[in-house]
């Protein structure tokens, strides 16, 4: 397992929309082909944690692409029993995001349990999304199946999730 964290990271500065993924340049989230984890929000050392673990996996690894004021605020991965993720972002008050990628779990007792709000976006692929309630939501894809993809967000409106959902990118290694 590698951890991560940022060391820099304080409590964010204030931004106009903190739940909006900023317009950019970046490579098109829907593109298969993927981008580079340049792409990703965080340090350089963030973004190679995404390379690496792309690098040495069989299934697609996704990262967010956020507006300023979002951090990494831990991080681990493993590659044995086909490798999982799992990444947390904090950002502007209080908000939080939680991704958990890969083989991290193979039954339905792990995935959230929420009220169905129907189809939601993780990048390239379709997944749902969930009210968890207490302002909490997730998007989940694959859901009981060998790989598998999570976001939580805490403390972001629908929208907002939807939004940062929907513009998840595809890491291709380095």
């Amino acid at each position: 397992m590698t951890p991560i964290e940022d060391p820099e990271a304080t409590d964010p500065p204030p931004t106009d929309d903190p739940t909006t993924p900023t317009e950019s340049a970046e490579p098109d989230p829907t593109d298969p082909t993927g981008a580079s984890a340049e792409a990703c929000t965080g340090t350089s050392e963030n973004r190679d944690f995404y390379a690496a673990v792309a690098d040495a996996v069989d299934w697609s690894v996704y990262c967010p692409v956020l507006p300023a004021g979002w951090f990494v605020d831990t991080g681990q991965y493993r590659l044995a029993g086909g490798g999982w993720l799992e990444i947390a972002y904090r950002g502007p008050g209080g908000a939080r995001i939680e991704l958990r990628e890969g083989a991290f779990c193979t039954g339905d007792d792990c995935t959230p349990e929420g009220t169905d709000l129907g189809a939601a976006d993780f990048g390239d692929r379709s997944g749902s999304l969930l009210d968890l309630g207490a302002g909490r939501y997730a998007i989940v894809v694959d859901a009981g199946e060998s790989i598998s993809w999570v976001m939580v967000a805490i403390g972001l409106p629908e929208a907002a999730v939807r939004s940062v959902g929907s513009a998840m990118v595809v890491v291709v290694g380095g």
